[in-house]
């Protein structure tokens, strides 16, 4: 791997982090108007298209402008706030909503998701369009609405706040781009029903939760709870002992639908539909809608659409026979998602998953082939002449290298990530997911089996599969409960200032990029850079609880 290497494996990179700074700009202050944006970033792209014919050189620094001002005016058209706004007490109002995304609730009585305005009273007209957070009281036997639903609804409209912390539900909201709450809301009427699509993954989302619990919800609710949860990312199943153990141990994120799970159904897709002897680009469309269809009924997160957008890159190049490149597809798929909602960038999900993915291709994988590299066993011993017990050894040590390096390297990102988003420090996450992972990986195959027998009308087989992920899940608990036990295993903390946690976590992804860069070359620092700027952070710029 050369210096270069970097931008040959990744292009993209170089356009995805001006964007991301071009965001990140505008959202400390509106240093320009948006009109004022674009045409820069307009001007700065016909200076790199001209470039690229008589001056060369400046083609990258042309181009570099033109991603940076998109990404401001980008910012500055997806979070588009008026200065009276903050300014506004809240206030009854009726509004008529397209109900964009449902939260999962626990309350049959209450309804809350993610909304865009479609039309209001004469004097609330500069809401239209705008996407706001709704939390609606349900009558006797009324549902709740069904994503594409549009409805008219009255209740307490409450403005955000611009800035709020990140490790708020406000911090949230504001990162999905909503600038509004309607809170003590109820339905008036249902204008347009949903679009049947979504019924049907309503429908099948019913389904789904239904099958998992086949067997074992009456014999063991909590095992069916955790087995929902992490197919279907409904954390709301586990119970508020199990949400404290998961976060205790810093293991939470094995319920949340992403690049794990997402990653096991697609592989089990694919393998599928290879037994059908399809032609590749058949089993690329057909794996790609079915796996859609799993991230819809799910509720699409936006970690699970990230992870759909990865997973679809990466077979994409195997279709088209192409270099298949973890890192461009990673870059890739986050180019995509931040062209289409780049707000995302600054919410917990996004940078928790990007940043620790892109841990694991540059530090984890490299350093699990650099140890591997440093001890071979029977290095002397020629490999034709191994018995099967130098081949275990060797199998046995190359796994277990591979192991901990990923490990190591995510956890230096999750340490970061956990003090910023939840004040929790959790040394002990790295011995806890280097076991969690692989077992959560069975549960996964497990649960997904579960759902084809059951769709397919193979009662005993979804009971069969349903015992086997909850007997996996049972020692998993088990395991969790016994590591908080560990002196250390968490400690309540949080950043000094409120800055750190950002700065610190940009810090380290530079460093990982440059050393992935350098190839890791011990003259350019070697191993060292991220490791050391994790160990400075937290000795200087963390206050424990």
């Amino acid at each position: 791997m050369t210096s270069r290497s970097l931008g040959h494996r990744a292009p993209l990179l170089w356009l995805v982090l001006p964007f991301m700074a071009g965001l990140a700009a505008a959202k400390t202050g509106e240093f320009a108007p948006v009109s004022w944006l674009l045409a820069i970033a307009l001007l700065s792209a016909l200076t790199a298209l001209v470039a690229v014919w008589r001056t060369p050189r400046l083609w990258a620094p042309a181009i570099i402008a033109t991603m940076f001002f998109s990404g401001a005016a980008s910012y500055a058209l997806h979070r588009v706030r008026l200065p009276g706004w903050d300014a506004l007490p809240p206030r009854e109002a009726r509004l008529t909503l397209r109900v964009d995304r449902v939260f999962v609730q626990t309350d049959a009585r209450r309804a809350t998701g993610l909304a865009t305005v479609v039309r209001t009273d004469e004097h609330l007209r500069e809401l239209a369009g705008q996407g706001l957070y709704f939390s609606l009281t349900l009558r006797k036997g009324e549902a709740a609405p069904v994503r594409s639903a549009v409805v008219s609804a009255v209740g307490v409209l409450v403005t955000l706040p611009r800035n709020p912390p990140a490790d708020t539900f406000d911090g949230y909201l504001a990162g999905a781009g909503m600038n509004f709450r309607l809170t003590r809301g109820r339905v008036v009427a249902e204008e347009k029903p949903a679009h049947p699509y979504y019924r049907l993954c309503n429908r099948l989302a019913a389904r789904c939760h239904e099958l998992l619990g086949v067997g074992i919800a009456e014999k063991h609710p909590a095992l069916a709870g955790l087995l929902r949860a992490m197919m279907l990312g409904t954390t709301h199943d586990l119970s508020d002992e199990q949400h404290t153990l998961f976060m205790q141990s810093g293991t939470m994120h094995l319920f949340a639908i992403s690049g794990l799970n997402i990653g096991v159904i697609a592989s089990a897709l694919q393998a599928g539909l290879l037994l059908l002897r399809l032609p590749a680009w058949v089993r690329f469309l057909v794996g790609a809608a079915l796996l859609w269809l799993f991230v819809d009924v799910t509720g699409a997160a936006p970690s699970a659409i990230r992870a759909f957008a990865m997973a679809v890159f990466v077979q994409a190049a195997f279709v088209f026979q192409r270099p298949s490149n973890l890192l461009a597809a990673l870059v890739a798929s986050a180019f995509a998602v931040l062209l289409i909602s780049p707000l995302q960038m600054f919410g917990a999900s996004f940078l928790m998953s990007y940043c620790i993915v892109t841990a694991l291709l540059v530090l984890g994988l490299p350093l699990s082939e650099w140890w591997s590299e440093r001890w071979l066993p029977w290095r002397l011993l020629p490999k034709p002449t191994w018995r099967w017990w130098h081949h275990a050894t060797d199998a046995a040590w190359r796994t277990t290298a591979v192991a901990l390096a990923i490990g190591v390297a995510t956890t230096l990102v999750s340490l970061l990530t956990g003090l910023q988003f939840f004040r929790l420090l959790t040394p002990g996450a790295l011995l806890a997911n280097l076991v969690l992972i692989p077992a959560a990986m069975i549960v996964t195959l497990g649960g997904f089996a579960s759902l084809l027998c059951g769709l397919a009308g193979f009662a005993f087989g979804t009971s069969l599969c349903n015992h086997a992920a909850a007997l996996v899940l049972a020692v998993i608990e088990w395991l969790v409960r016994q590591s908080v036990k560990l002196p250390g295993a968490f400690l309540p903390a949080h950043y000094v200032q409120p800055w750190i946690g950002s700065a610190a976590l940009i810090t380290l992804t530079a460093a990982l990029l440059l050393g992935y860069s350098a190839a890791w070359h011990r003259k350019r620092g070697g191993w060292w850079p991220p490791f050391a700027i994790v160990a400075l952070v937290l000795v200087f710029g963390v206050k424990f609880d």
